[in-house]
């Protein structure tokens, strides 16, 4: 669909460290040469000083030079070790869109005030020739160690990039890719029609406020001067909301996709989602921040594509108005689910064996030794009000304890082991010596466990609560713990809760004996969040990458193969009768060859995924953006 170089001449200019490359050349070499030298930080520190400066133009290039080479001790054997590092170190939307540079290397100069020593063997592996690149050179002596530099170079010299520019004396229109003022010069001095500043790596404010543009990767500068690229959509214009302090794991698996990325630590309320939500295109949140219809229906929302729920519960979600919009939602079904069982399990021993209060006396210098009122679980029965992924866990670690297994679901689920199903929460709670609570957040458990249920239990019960804190009349439950009916409990979940640890948390449960209150911590273990935060970022990526949607707790399911040498088609629409037709009427009208397609529906939606030949008319999209009953359209490649 879209050219390489257009057809008048352009000659493209590119920067190669911190550009082409994630470091500087010069620093890493010095790293390298100096291992074990006990001055090593400090001489690295000191050269990447002098490089951040003659990059921002607080240093003559000529004495940044002069002065880093002469701190730098290395030879010919540093340098190969440096080339191979630099391999490993391209940036990461130059490796994306290697085909590019591969297909224009023709037009594209690296133009350098590095070392062609390095700078050559690593640009050649991206198909650029060495004879387009311009860089100084190491001067050696006979046992190869780096003696200086060929001072004759222009670029070793104070505007070195812009004389070597008026020696080349180019054609046509001149782009400017770098990081650093000298990149800018070349703009500066009419020698480049447009400078972009180069900022995937490293941004410097007095490079970026003189820029024509600013652009976060090369597939930014590919977008805006319409050349081929490896993504349809530069993910750097992507935004990304991140709530509630969810794992770094997920931050840095979307800023290493190139996306724009912001994370807040708190929950966010229906107007603070609201004004925060702008141009979001990708929501990640936890269980305390509510993502609404009131809030869907702002026009600042109008760009969300995908919702990822870090956790298991999507009860603050509002499913079904998302996917009335096109709006897929990915949640974490058993990343947590081991921490919640053995946090269960451990509040059953401390209230079993009266530990926490035990504990409190002993931090006030109380010595009570005693087994009074302190037992085993071995031999107890175990009521579990929930039958899904946590409750099945418990039950088998339960019965491996010791304990009797008892449970009740509303959905008829296959028992574990010797567990036993009961018909009801009266026969439940009438046999029970624990009851642990592992029900969903959906509105219709609204008090489920209120005073007449509590009355059912046996006297001296031990109440845990894990799932969600709106499920138990927490009046009821007070009531229960002070009259003796539940000798001991334990609840990490709350009807109402702190938006973030900053807020105090006030509940009538405060403050009553052998009653152990927990901060919503259940899944709150280093393994849990490691593994939700890979988790649900692979399905929401998987989905914007890919298009499938896997996982999804509301959307049509489907697992899409790879996309190789096509563009994909994906078109989100309401299920009616007659859409696949006119999407293919469509294709046949335009003589489009299609390589695959995919359709699943809800009883609501509809996605078609089409992979097609990457040479059509850009009229294809229009009309079938125009299709009727159109909720979403979106091109990948």
């Amino acid at each position: 669909m879209m050219s390489n170089i257009p057809a008048d001449p352009l000659t493209i200019v590119i920067d190669f460290d911190s550009t082409f490359t994630k470091v500087e050349g010069l620093d890493e070499l010095a790293r390298i040469a100096l291992q074990g030298n006990p001055k090593q930080q400090e001489i690295v520190s000191k050269i990447r000083e002098i490089t951040d400066k003659g990059m921002a133009g607080e240093y003559l290039f000529s004495d940044s030079l002069r002065d880093r080479v002469a701190l730098l001790p290395a030879n010919r054997s540093h340098v190969d070790q440096l080339i191979t590092f630099l391999k490993g170190k391209i940036s990461d939307s130059f490796q994306r869109n290697k085909d590019f540079l591969e297909e224009n290397a023709d037009r594209i100069l690296i133009i350098s005030s590095g070392f062609k020593d390095f700078i050559v063997p690593v640009v050649e592996e991206m198909g650029i020739a060495a004879d387009h690149v311009y860089a100084n050179t190491f001067t050696y002596d006979a046992e190869g160690n780096i003696t200086g530099y060929d001072q004759a170079n222009l670029l070793s010299q104070d505007k070195g990039k812009v004389k070597l520019m008026q020696s080349l004396a180019l054609e046509g229109e001149v782009f400017v890719i770098g990081d650093g003022i000298t990149d800018y010069e070349l703009r500066e001095s009419g020698l480049a029609n447009t400078f972009f500043a180069f900022t995937e790596n490293v941004s410097r404010k007095a490079v970026t406020d003189k820029a024509d543009y600013v652009v976060p990767s090369l597939d930014e500068f590919l977008y805006i001067n319409g050349l081929s690229r490896a993504q349809s959509y530069p993910k750097s214009r992507i935004k990304v909301l991140l709530l509630e302090n969810v794992h770094p794991a997920a931050v840095s698996a979307f800023k290493k996709e190139g996306f724009q990325v912001e994370l807040l630590k708190g929950a966010l309320d229906e107007n603070e989602l609201i004004e925060k939500i702008k141009d979001v295109s990708i929501l990640g949140l936890r269980s305390k921040t509510s993502l609404t219809k009131k809030v869907l229906d702002h026009p600042n929302a109008s760009r969300l594509m995908c919702v990822g729920a870090f956790c298991i519960g999507t009860n603050q979600i509002d499913l079904a108005e998302c996917e009335t919009r096109g709006i897929a939602v990915f949640n974490a079904p058993y990343s947590n689910t081991r921490s919640v069982v053995e946090l269960s399990i451990g509040l059953m021993v401390m209230l079993t064996r009266d530990i926490f209060e035990k504990s409190t006396k002993m931090h006030a210098g109380i010595w009570d030794k005693s087994a009074k009122n302190s037992y085993e679980i071995r031999g107890k029965k175990i009521g579990l009000v929930g039958y899904g992924n946590i409750g099945t866990q418990i039950s088998v670690i339960a019965e491996a304890l010791g304990l009797e297994v008892y449970f009740y679901d509303i959905v008829d689920k296959l028992a574990l082991g010797n567990a036993k199903k009961c018909k009801s929460l009266k026969e439940l709670f009438g046999l029970a010596d624990f009851i642990s609570l592992h029900v969903d957040g959906r509105k219709s458990n609204t008090n489920i466990i209120g005073t007449q249920e509590f009355s059912w239990m046996k006297d001296h019960v031990i109440f845990l609560n894990l799932s969600r804190g709106h499920v138990v009349d927490i009046p009821a439950l007070v009531h229960a713990i002070k009259s003796g009916k539940v000798w001991g409990a334990a609840v990490d979940v709350f009807p109402v809760e702190p938006k973030t640890n900053d807020e105090e948390f006030i509940n009538e449960l405060r403050g009553l004996p052998n009653v152990i209150l927990t901060p919503h911590i259940g899944g709150s273990t280093e393994e849990a969040q490691a593994n939700i935060g890979e988790f649900v970022p692979a399905k929401l990526l998987q989905f914007i990458n890919n298009g499938s949607t896997y996982g999804s707790v509301n959307f049509p399911e489907l697992q899409l193969p790879p996309l190789e040498d096509a563009h994909r088609l994906l078109h989100i629409h309401h299920n009616v009768p007659g859409i696949l037709a006119q999407i293919n009427h469509v294709f046949a009208k335009y003589h489009v060859n299609i390589i695959g397609q995919y359709l699943k529906t809800t009883e609501k939606t509809g996605y078609v995924i089409t992979d097609v030949a990457k040479e059509y008319s850009e009229e294809i999209v229009n009309e079938l953006k125009l299709i009727n009953d159109t909720i979403k359209f979106r091109m990948l490649y």
